[in-house]
Formats: C-alpha cells, sequence, structure tokens
C-alpha cells in the first residue's frame, strides 16, 4: 500500500483463533464442518422457500433474506479462517483486510435491521391480523429489505473509509481471526479519536435502534397473545415467534459483549470467542432453528423431499 493511502504496512498477519499447533487440525475440521452445514442450510432453506407454494407468506420472504445474508457473511469469514489453520502465516494484504471488513460489516449490519423487520412482520400478523396483507404488502416489503441492505452500505462504508485513512507503522499482526475493528484499531500508529467515536455512535445505533424495536414488537406481541383464549392459539403464536426471539437473543447477544463490554474486561480471547457465534455459528444455527421449531418449513420439506 503506498503512502498516499497512510499506510506503511502492505501486509497484516493474522492471529488466528488458537496459537497451539495440535489444535490446529482438529479446529478446521470442526470450522469445516460448521461451514459446510452453514452452506447447505442456507442455500437449502433459500431454495425451499422459493419452491414452495405454503412459503409465500412475508415473513418467509424476510426468512430468505436472512438466509442469504447469514451464507454472505459467514463465506467472507469462515474460509480465510480455514486457510489460516493450514498455513504456516495466516497473511492477508491491507486491500484484502479491509475488502473483508466492508463486505463482513455490510452483512451484519442488515442482518440486525432484517431481524428487527421480522419482529416487526410478527407483530403486524399477531396484532393486526386482519391488516395483515395491507400493511406488509410485497411492495412494503421490498422497500424494507432495500432499506436493510442500504443501512448495511452506510455502516461499512463509513467505518472502512475511516479505516483506511489510518496510519499502520508499527505491529502488522492482528490478534483476530479475521480483519475487525477493534483488533486494526489497536495496530494503528495514528490516532483512532474519529474511528471510535463513530463506532459508538454508529455502533450504538445499529444495535440499540433495533434490539428497543424488538423488545417493543415483542412487548404488544406478548400481551395479544395472552389476551387470546383458548390454549392451542396461545401455543400456535408463541411457536411463530419462539424461533425468532432465540435468533434475535443469539445474534444481539454476542454483539452487544463483543463491542460494548466495559473496558477492563477487553481481552481479545474472549473477543475471539465472542466473534465466533455471530460470524460462524449464528449463521449455522439459524436454518436449524427456523427448520426445527416451525411447523410450516417441516411440512414445506416434507412435500419437497416426498415430492423428488
Amino acid at each position: 500500500m503506498s503512502t498516499s493511502n497512510h499506510s506503511l504496512v502492505t501486509v497484516f498477519i493474522l492471529e488466528g483463533l488458537t496459537k497451539q499447533p495440535e489444535l490446529q487440525l482438529p479446529l478446521f475440521l470442526l470450522f469445516l464442518g460448521i461451514y459446510v452445514v452453514t452452506v447447505v442450510g442456507n442455500l437449502g432453506m433459500i431454495l425451499l422457500i422459493s419452491v414452495s407454494s405454503q412459503l409465500r407468506s412475508p415473513m418467509y420472504y424476510f426468512l430468505s433474506h436472512l438466509s442469504f445474508i447469514d451464507f454472505c457473511y459467514s463465506t467472507v469469514i469462515t474460509p480465510k479462517m480455514l486457510v489460516n489453520f493450514v498455513s504456516e502465516k495466516n497473511m492477508i494484504s491491507f486491500l484484502e483486510c479491509l475488502t473483508q471488513l466492508y463486505f463482513f460489516l455490510i452483512f451484519v449490519i442488515a442482518e440486525g435491521y432484517l431481524l428487527t423487520a421480522m419482529a416487526y412482520d410478527r407483530y403486524v400478523a399477531i396484532c393486526s391480523p386482519l391488516l395483515y396483507n395491507i400493511v406488509m404488502s410485497h411492495r412494503v416489503c421490498s422497500t424494507v429489505m432495500a432499506v436493510v441492505y442500504l443501512l448495511g452500505l452506510f455502516g461499512a462504508t463509513v467505518h472502512t473509509t475511516l479505516m483506511s485513512m489510518l496510519s499502520f507503522c508499527g505491529s502488522h499482526i492482528v490478534r483476530h481471526y479475521f480483519c475487525d475493528i477493534l483488533p486494526l484499531l489497536a495496530l494503528s500508529c495514528s490516532s483512532t479519536h474519529t474511528n471510535e467515536i463513530l463506532l459508538f455512535i454508529i455502533g450504538g445505533v445499529n444495535t440499540l435502534a433495533p434490539t428497543l424495536a424488538v423488545l417493543l414488537s415483542y412487548a404488544f406481541i406478548l400481551s395479544s397473545i395472552l389476551h387470546i383464549r383458548s390454549t392451542e392459539g396461545r401455543s400456535k403464536a408463541f411457536g411463530t415467534c419462539s424461533s425468532h426471539l432465540t435468533a434475535v437473543g443469539i445474534f444481539f447477544g454476542s454483539i452487544t459483549f463483543m463491542y460494548f463490554k466495559p473496558p477492563s474486561n477487553n481481552t481479545m480471547e474472549q473477543e475471539k470467542m465472542s466473534s465466533v457465534f455471530y460470524t460462524t455459528v449464528i449463521p449455522m444455527l439459524n436454518p436449524l432453528i427456523y427448520s426445527l421449531r416451525n411447523k410450516d418449513v417441516k411440512n414445506a420439506l416434507r412435500k419437497v423431499v416426498g415430492g423428488v
């Protein structure tokens, strides 16, 4: 990278998930298995929703995009991680590092807002069922998804642009298994004050706003469910929300732990473990959660498999 890009470092070395050589092969096999399940699960979910006539509601439209996003940001991180497990030096160029950071941020930010849209969809379906087809029309859903991706692009562009303006002239060892914001800021030999402020503001908004919106939606949903007289009706309503609540809890919980814990607890080993959840485990779990805890998906899968 030339000095015009304010960086004297042309190549970074990724520290990786562990420094213990005896764990490299077992971890390679473990994460290879996770990635295969992630790819098969998410692409399978997209395919199932596209071919099944009973999965045509907005809920499954959003779910197909969730599977697409999970597949994408897992693919941005995991293949490079797998290569690093079996290579002697985990090298990545400055440009590749920023590219990985950019696309990771697009999809991880988009997922947060998509989970919020899915919570609103459940709110309308349970609290205003007679207006559901009007409120959640195809045009509205398409507009919501456009906004979701634009918010991801905006956040990623701001963070990556500011990162590219920093000087990296000291250590070139990234204490992580991928190029994330915090490990890169720790390597900069120029002021990161602006980056840190915008990380707090944009990151806070991207975490707090979706979390509050989801909590508010489910507060109204819970109130409506409790007014349902039949036990079967309440059970069905809870069933349609439980899988989404599980996905939301795991995603925002790990993100909050990673970026918003007190500085005194800021150890890189903890950050790596937290990152594993939202970069590799969550993309694998989401299709499993929605397929195993959703009767419509299981019925559609039986019909597709039975018709083959």
